[in-house]
């Protein structure tokens, strides 16, 4: 395996982080592993001269980042994304260890986008924000005093990516790669999936419950392939259309 290509497909996404200098280390972070690509989502100061400066040589990474307005912007054409976060909740994605996501990501990555998400420094993720991913990844720690600085987590995670990809050497290039749906693609499916359940009375949009949120867990376990989408789509579809004479 190309220990280069895998890398290149992977992008790591800052939700809304509060202090340039957490950017700067988040880019010194992917430089020291071979990654290259950060999208920043609405940063409070960017650019800012302390994101330079605690990036040390790491700048072009500063250069290249690509600013967002919405979580979707950053995780568009993403096949596979992870949120990262040490809080456990109710969400409606599996959970897994840092290593554990790291070996999914860079299977994926061998032919498509992934994504790594982290959250603000003093609220983290939002659970809306966790179940636009398809699984939610923790660093195992001290549960008496788990709290990682952001540029930290960045640190582990990419390290974590980086001995997947040196471990599995040329091993997995023969393995046929599954093709997995992007974030759109996932995301529609899940509008037309709420959107059928509240026209034949299912699913009560006064009083939802947490319906969506059940099934969003059920499809994320199955981590939908793009043709899988496709027929699950077409079904929703052919059962709508339509009859002639109707």
């Amino acid at each position: 395996m190309n220990k280069a290509k895998p890398l290149k497909n992977i992008r790591i996404v800052l939700c809304e982080p509060g202090h340039p200098g957490n950017i700067g280390a988040a880019a010194r972070a992917l430089k020291t592993m071979g990654l290259s690509r950060l999208y920043l989502v609405n940063p409070r100061r960017f650019p800012d001269p302390e994101a330079e400066w605690r990036a040390s040589r790491a700048s072009d990474i500063l250069a290249r980042a690509v600013i967002c307005t919405s979580l979707d912007e950053a995780l568009a054409g993403a096949a596979f994304a992870v949120a990262c976060s040490a809080r456990s909740r109710e969400v409606a994605v599996p959970q897994a260890t840092v290593r554990e996501a790291a070996a999914q990501l860079v299977a994926i990555a061998r032919t498509q986008e992934v994504a790594l998400v982290f959250g603000n420094e003093t609220y983290g993720l939002t659970t809306a924000e966790v179940n636009k991913c398809r699984l939610l990844a923790t660093i195992p720690a001290n549960p008496e005093y788990s709290s990682l600085n952001l540029g930290a987590a960045v640190q582990v995670f990419a390290y974590e990516l980086r001995m997947v990809v040196e471990a599995a050497g040329g091993a997995m290039s023969g393995a046929k790669p599954r093709i997995m749906a992007d974030h759109e693609e996932v995301e529609g499916f899940y509008r037309q999936l709420e959107q059928t359940m509240v026209e034949v009375g299912f699913l009560n949009p006064g009083h939802p419950k947490k319906l969506m949120p059940r099934l969003r867990r059920l499809f994320a376990r199955a981590q939908l392939e793009k043709e899988e989408v496709n027929i699950l789509r077409g079904i929703f579809k052919a059962l709508w259309r339509p009859k002639k004479g109707g």
